[in-house]
């Protein structure tokens, strides 16, 4: 077991990483699942559908990774300062806070779904089936916000993989109740089928952790009695806010996105945008699983105030975003016939435009990472206001305006480009950052 207070080599960095790596890219998978499923035995309609609504779950949501994060980063500190009594109260806080905070969202969520999926320009068969699919999710709202939540926690709590592990047993969970409930040959209970899937699979990621904490364990974090410090809670929404407004910015633009391509392609448009929102989710899901699998190392060493690994974890991990970006923007360029082909091979139509924005879309992986790991990088070392800048201005300002303008002068090519001109705008600013901020922390 690699513990935080050790040196980080390359290999080990990796190492310890790995795992939240791991996890975030099977949490990614329950998406692309039911996508899948949907859109090859289900229909079009239904898969656009999922593709509509996904963003609005994804906004409320939100609230687990503001916790996690923001919570990591600060009992990171504190574990580094050596309080582990106080580290973990505050974990006790955040857990019962997460219960409380997603049963009323959830709540409300449901009563807003229809609305909402209206407001943004579905009708007919469409609205039903947002409606449909977004009920179930709400009840599991809860489930998904701790999942979010304890993704942070496993790698503080020194138990990355074991993270990893319930991650994939939720994953294959997923894989094999859409499987059952959708396919026509078995249930075939249609797109309900696909929703309770991914519900009953984010049960098992959010409520086994739950489970493991409350009882005596050999990590560094045991959920305890309840427990209230508002300076402490004001601390972690503000250094995760930038987490909170990265996923709702994103969630806010996806829908935009949507809006726009339903102009300009209608729904062809939005489902060609859905499978290329899927292979985002699974390849930038890698570059948040490191920056949350570091954050803890980062955290930690600040606490301690051991500036030299600090600044060592700083250059290693530049250098491996780095490498790793251009790998994907490979992968990306090879892989974008057989995934389309996967997802709407059955249309020719809309498998050529699905073709056409991935071989541009790709490029956006160059970028994306240094701007991912930027913003979690600021928000280890508890500068929250930095890090929600970097998220704020990458994930709403700089995409809506691409967003908005791009596709003026080039039609449905410009909207694809709008995500690699924004996340190149995102990559330059987290750059700036890092090197005007260093004389202030020192690394």
């Amino acid at each position: 077991m690699i513990k935080l207070s050790e040196h980080f080599t390359y290999k080990k960095l990796i190492r310890f990483t790995l795992p939240s790596i791991g996890m975030m890219i099977f949490m990614s998978i329950y998406g692309v699942v039911d996508g899948f499923f949907v859109s090859n035995f289900v229909g079009k309609t239904s898969f656009t559908a999922v593709n509509f609504i996904y963003p609005f779950i994804m906004v409320l949501s939100a609230f687990g990774f503001m916790f996690g994060t923001g919570g990591s980063a600060l009992i990171a500190k504190t574990l580094g300062e050596g309080d582990k009594q106080k580290a973990n109260k505050l974990f006790s806080m955040l857990v019962y806070l997460t219960l409380v905070v997603s049963a009323v969202v959830g709540a409300a969520g449901f009563f807003a779904l229809r609305p909402v999926a209206s407001l943004l320009g579905a009708e007919g068969e469409m609205l039903e089936n947002c409606v449909s699919y977004g009920s179930i999710l709400m009840y599991a709202m809860p489930a998904f916000m701790l999942q979010y939540e304890f993704q942070s926690f496993f790698a503080l709590a020194e138990k990355p993989s074991l993270g990893l592990w319930v991650t994939i047993a939720a994953g294959v969970t997923n894989m094999g109740l859409d499987a059952l409930f959708v396919h026509p040959d078995l249930l075939d209970l249609g797109l309900e089928g696909a929703a309770a899937a991914t519900a009953l699979s984010a049960a098992m990621g959010g409520f086994i952790p739950l489970l493991y904490f409350s009882f005596k364990n050999s990590s560094l974090l045991r959920l305890g009695k309840p427990y209230f410090n508002g300076r402490s809670l004001l601390k972690i929404c503000t250094n995760g806010s930038s987490e909170l407004l990265s996923n709702i910015s994103m969630s806010l633009v996806g829908m935009l996105y949507n809006y726009q391509l339903m102009e300009h392609s209608g729904e062809d448009g939005v489902a060609a945008y859905g499978v290329l929102m899927y292979v985002n989710m699974i390849f930038l899901a890698a570059f948040i699983g490191y920056s949350v699998g570091v954050s803890p190392v980062i955290g930690f060493n600040f606490g301690a105030d051991n500036r030299i690994e600090l600044r060592s974890v700083l250059k290693k991990s530049i250098v491996i975003i780095s490498l790793s970006s251009v790998a994907m923007l490979i992968a990306g360029e090879g892989l974008a016939y057989p995934l389309s082909l996967i997802f709407v091979g059955y249309d020719k139509i809309l498998l050529d435009l699905t073709l056409e924005g991935f071989r541009v879309f790709s490029f956006s992986f160059l970028f994306a990472g240094l701007a991912i790991f930027g913003s979690c990088f600021f928000t280890s070392l508890n500068d929250g206001l930095t890090s929600a800048i970097i998220s704020f201005l990458r994930t709403l300002v700089f995409q809506t305006a691409a967003v908005l303008l791009l596709p003026v002068f080039f039609g449905t090519d410009g909207i694809w480009w709008s995500v690699v001109v924004a996340e190149f705008a995102a990559a330059a600013l987290s750059a700036i950052f890092i090197v005007i901020k260093k004389k202030k922390y020192k690394y």
